[in-house]
């Protein structure tokens, strides 16, 4: 049966079910959507995406992006292959353990995909600046990790700019399309900072962690998974006393291991492997390669329909369960109007006498924000960072200077902030948000009611 109001050279085209999105009319169309060939080459020639993660879900967003006429892709990961990656992870080979998932991803789409360039990054999403995200059109997540998706939602967030009347300023919004897979189960949702809620304003959505109960841990271990946190947990801060574990770093990861081992043989408890350890101290679920490439697939088409307007967007959580049958579901969830990531920010009062030192301190001591060791912007204007030390010690004359005067003398405005929160469990967590700071006594702004502690 011949399709309908399909341009005679859509049949021919490498792109044909592409092209059907992106040439013609639809009945659920955007309204913004402009159909033609244009739309379809400026997709190829100016969008710019970037793939976290390029794992299991990764590899499969890296290929299914390609293939949707995005020419420019970029993919940042910090992990090496292993032996364990192959059974799911479809763009590595054996002769490939041991080299960076994000080269050989690249590498291994750009031989398959005429005209597509990809430029990896083997590196910590944290040791990029955070202008590189910036750069991109939309920022697609692969990622294993709730800590990974939190600093990458924190980023995001950051660009967003809000009017005076607390609407988003439509040209901040940075787009994030994120995916998560657990076994049969997975996950695609489209966060528009400002519009829908983003990672933090659902962060109930994530179960907590198993705990096990540190009696069990030290006195009656009774399979592999206490062994391995019996060393984690235990006997990591019994010999490395003040010494973070770091699971990304493998050398950590490897000692955890060999604790467990011998654990695990003063017990004769069988079951103890490196790939558990992982799966243990990391808290990983196994992943099915089905479910990556149904999640990703999911991903994919959000982010052409944002791009293009050719469809409307998802509203705004797509729940899929393939363990018993096929289930999905798309739930639309409320966005928190105070959170403190994608909101307009927390209001700071101060005099115009404070100086950036004390404003620092001020940010640890709020009971809303318990914000320590901050880095500071204003715009495109740095004010103080922390790290590295040749940055912090470029920054530090700053400290003793009032921010009224650091800040261009301005009687309000809203900065960004980059620190560590604490958590309950006393650990840290890197994070970045917004504060509306506002000076007393400044030309034009009257006295406020609104307290430091507020």
């Amino acid at each position: 049966m011949a399709d309908l109001d399909v341009p005679p050279q859509v049949s021919q085209s490498k792109t044909r079910d592409l092209d059907k999105l992106l040439l013609r009319h639809g009945n659920l169309v955007d309204p913004g959507f402009l159909p033609g060939p244009g739309l379809r080459d400026d997709i190829r020639d100016y969008v710019r995406i970037l793939v976290i993660g390029a794992g299991g879900l990764g590899c499969e967003l890296l290929k299914d992006l390609a293939l949707s006429g995005f020419r420019n892709l970029e993919v940042i990961d910090m992990d090496r292959i292993e032996v364990t990656n192959l059974n799911r992870q479809f763009l590595f080979r054996l002769e490939d353990v041991g080299k960076p998932k994000a080269e050989v991803a690249a590498k291994r789409v750009m031989e398959r995909v005429s005209g597509v360039e990809i430029v990896p990054h083997f590196s910590r999403i944290e040791d990029k600046e955070i202008e590189f995200y910036n750069d991109f059109n939309i920022i697609a997540l692969g990622l294993d990790s709730i800590e990974a998706r939190k600093y990458i939602n924190g980023v995001a967030c950051g660009f967003l700019e809000y009017n005076e009347d607390d609407t988003p300023k439509r040209e901040t919004i940075k787009p994030m399309v994120d995916g998560g897979t657990e076994g049969f189960k997975g996950h695609a949702r489209v966060i528009l900072p400002g519009v829908t809620p983003c990672f933090e304003c659902t962060i109930y959505l994530f179960p907590p962690q198993v705990k096990f109960p540190l009696c069990t841990l030290a006195e009656t271990p009774r399979n592999a998974a206490h062994c391995i946190e019996y060393a984690h947990l235990i006997q990591w801060e019994t010999v490395h006393r003040g010494k973070t574990f770091d699971p990304d770093e493998p050398e950590h990861m490897k000692w955890v291991y060999d604790e467990a081992i011998r654990r695990a043989e003063l017990f004769g408890i069988p079951g103890v492997t490196y790939s558990l350890t992982q799966g243990v101290v990391k808290n990983i679920i196994p992943a099915i390669a089905s479910t990556n490439a149904i999640i990703s697939a999911a991903c994919a088409l959000e982010t052409l329909k944002i791009v293009s307007a050719c469809s409307k967007t998802l509203v705004n959580y797509l729940t899929y369960n393939g363990g018993e049958g096929l289930y999905t579901e798309v739930t639309k969830f409320e966005r928190d109007t105070e959170c403190l990531v994608c909101g307009p920010g927390i209001l700071i009062e101060l005099d115009t006498s404070v100086t950036l030192s004390k404003f620092i301190e001020m940010l640890e001591d709020h009971p809303k924000l318990l914000l320590s060791k901050a880095s500071v912007k204003q715009g495109e204007n740095t004010l103080y960072m922390q790290a590295p030390p040749v940055l912090e010690e470029f920054h530090r004359p700053k400290l003793s200077k009032p921010l009224y005067d650091l800040m261009g003398r301005v009687q309000k405005d809203t900065i960004h902030v980059f620190g560590q929160r604490a958590l309950k469990n006393n650990e840290k967590e890197s994070c970045t948000t917004k504060v509306r700071v506002v000076f007393k006594g400044a030309d034009g702004v009257a006295d406020m009611d609104t307290a430091i502690g507020a």
